[in-house]
């Protein structure tokens, strides 16, 4: 079998170091997000606390007003050999992680086509750290330099057509988060990162209709809203003891919940046009959640639980709600009760679950286990893609 070149739309880039102090007002400069190299070492609770040592090691921290925000080797995996949770330099990881010529040989390199890209460290994946931050000036200002970045950096010459832009919006603000949707899709970016659960962060949840005036405004825009797991800066657990491995098992819960939200609150029905996309969330649990929810809307129709859709929860999702996987066996083998056109492909570069260098490999053994067709194949690896986040617009071809 001969797999097409991959459109991966689950892959992440280190925000390089001067990202923010080379676009914020000089006013700013000591208080933005910026680089100092200093040695120390984590310590406090639970390890995770950067405590400057001259002792310690060298390392890359991220400085910006009250936060201090060492750079985590898990953010730029490949390459790296010993994970675990140390620190690291921008000399020491992959140039490909955050220089733009580099990533396009490293993508080259792995059979990959076109590539969208998440925040990664600083930021994580979906700015929920200037929402954080109590400048919300200053905040908004981060997000608008952070997108500039996105749209007129990593994205253009050279990557033009195969880096596509993915921004972020202030979370803390609906209108204006609107107002950089409406901005950001004006120099050509159409989709954003967005929580799957904002709820966890403080924010009104998806049920209150808060949102819905962003919602209209990427409906307006052909605008895909693209939610990663961990956005909603919680993961599933089950006891506070438990290894970090039951987590990480457990991470399509928070798709799963985001789905079932995005279904019942009328926000699917209310919007006909929006696409979704849950990045990293697999798709083997979606023929039962689909099952589960068909049989109560069904049996429900006093609304004795809450639920007035006029129409079967499963008919919303019918190529817009985007499934991504890397690795879900499961998933594919029931690919016809999903429907084959909600499932997506990544590469998650450069993260600890990245299938680089050897994703051509690994995709097509994926492929030939699951006994996909060859316009199976295509959709997996790039038609749903195209389709999904519009990518026409950016001069991507069959």
């Amino acid at each position: 079998m001969k797999i097409p070149r991959i459109i991966s739309v689950d892959d992440h880039v280190v925000e390089p170091p001067d990202l923010w102090s080379a676009r914020l007002p000089a006013k700013y400069q000591d208080r933005g997000p910026r680089i100092i190299r200093e040695r120390g070492k984590m310590g406090g609770p639970l390890g995770m606390q950067w405590i400057p040592d001259s002792s310690g090691n060298w390392a890359d921290i991220w400085y910006y007003d009250d936060l201090v925000y060492p750079f985590s080797r898990l953010s730029a995996a490949v390459g790296m050999g010993d994970l675990a949770f140390a620190t690291t330099t921008f000399d020491e990881i992959r140039p490909g992680c955050w220089k733009q010529k580099e990533r396009l040989a490293d993508m080259d390199a792995n059979h990959v086509d076109v590539s969208i890209c998440f925040p990664n460290t600083l930021p994580r994946f979906c700015g929920q750290t200037f929402m954080e931050r109590e400048d919300k000036d200053l905040g908004l200002l981060c997000v608008q330099a952070y997108n500039d970045w996105m749209i007129d950096e990593w994205c253009a010459g050279e990557g033009r057509g195969r880096l596509i832009p993915l921004t972020i919006v202030p979370l803390w603000d609906v209108e204006l988060a609107v107002q950089e949707v409406h901005r950001c899709a004006a120099k050509g970016s159409y989709a954003i990162a967005f929580s799957e659960n904002p709820h966890p962060l403080g924010l009104p949840s998806i049920h209150t209709r808060y949102w819905d005036p962003l919602f209209r405004a990427c409906e307006e825009t052909k605008t895909a809203v693209c939610m990663h797991i961990g956005s909603s800066s919680k993961m599933p657990i089950t006891t506070p003891d438990a290894p970090f491995i039951v987590s990480s098992t457990l991470t399509f819960q928070n798709a799963m919940g985001s789905l079932i939200d995005y279904v019942f609150s009328g926000t699917l029905a209310r919007f006909p046009e929006l696409t979704i996309a849950y990045s990293e969330g697999q798709v083997g649990w979606m023929p039962y959640v689909m099952e589960r929810m068909d049989k109560l809307w069904e049996e429900r129709v006093d609304n004795s639980f809450g639920s007035n859709l006029p129409e079967r929860p499963t008919s919303y999702l019918k190529d817009r709600v985007i499934g991504c996987i890397f690795d879900d066996e499961t998933g594919l083998a029931n690919r016809d009760r999903i429907g084959m056109e909600l499932i997506t492909f990544e590469t998650d570069y450069p993260h600890a679950d990245s299938t680089f260098p050897d994703t051509e490999k690994i995709a097509t053994q994926i492929c030939v286990d699951a006994g996909l067709s060859e316009s199976e194949v295509y959709a997996l690896m790039r038609g749903n893609a195209i389709r999904a986040f519009g990518l026409e617009r950016f001069g991507v071809e069959a």
